[in-house]
């Protein structure tokens, strides 16, 4: 935990999963945090968790991928909670298919939500943190950044977010702003179980296989994602910038 003052994070898609677990440890940290997701009242549940441990949390609804949407949510945030300085972009949504059944609507969705939703975000952030002299970007990537079938449209967005992180990093330095991204593996999730059901497995033995081929032997949990992240946004990691941290259970060829 910082010894300044309470500083503020935004973490979207924070409604359940990795985003829930990501939000519950930034407060666990002493962070004021701003619990955006699509739907506002789905966040209650991560508010409640929050406030109940004694820290302070806002739910705010907003679609990361549309402009007026997120302009209206950080002005929120930062009149009701305070300038967010610390951002976690961590929504996301799957639209999978093999490329010749992938429809323009499924693509699009995948990069407005990933790619242009991080983009609106970050850039409606980072005059709150170039005017702290202190920020953190986190960019939620992917292991199936290095490419997985049925995911042309995932794996490029989660792609194109290393070198968006990559160029922040480059851009906000010395404005005392680090990005650095965060790609995990499998992590047992919603989204992950619906994977499961859309290709006719039991989420069990989908993770038992997935375990099977992980050198520490079982599938990721939530909390190993925020783990990671709260590192990024702590005052230690101030020299580490521009970084892509896999949290896979071992390495990824």
């Amino acid at each position: 935990m910082s010894t300044t003052e309470q500083r503020v994070a935004i973490v979207t898609g924070a409604a359940r999963g990795i985003g829930a677990a990501t939000a519950v440890r930034l407060a666990e940290e002493g962070r004021a945090v701003a619990v955006l997701d699509l739907d506002e009242a789905a966040c209650a549940g991560t508010v409640e968790q929050i406030t109940e441990a004694g820290g302070s949390a806002l739910a705010v609804g907003c679609n990361v991928s549309d402009a007026q949407q997120v302009q209206a949510a950080v002005a929120r945030v930062a009149e009701e909670l305070g300038p967010p300085v610390i951002l976690v972009n961590n929504a996301g949504v799957l639209r999978d298919n093999l490329l010749f059944k992938m429809s323009d609507d499924d693509w699009d969705t995948v990069m407005g939500v990933h790619l242009r939703g991080a983009f609106l975000m970050s850039r409606a952030c980072q005059r709150h943190m170039v005017d702290a002299s202190f920020g953190r970007i986190v960019n939620l990537s992917s292991s199936s950044a290095l490419g997985n079938r049925g995911q042309a449209n995932y794996a490029t967005a989660k792609a194109g977010l290393q070198g968006f992180t990559k160029t922040l990093a480059i851009e906000l330095g010395k404005f005392g702003v680090t990005a650095n991204a965060v790609a995990p593996g499998f992590i047992a999730t919603d989204m992950t179980a619906a994977t499961a059901e859309r290709i006719g497995l039991g989420f069990e033995e989908m993770q038992q296989a997935a375990a099977s081929q992980i050198p520490v032997q079982r599938v990721g949990q939530p909390a190993d994602v925020a783990g990671a992240i709260a590192f990024f946004t702590g005052d230690a990691a101030g020299f580490v910038s521009g970084q892509v941290l896999y949290v896979a259970g071992g390495p990824l060829n």
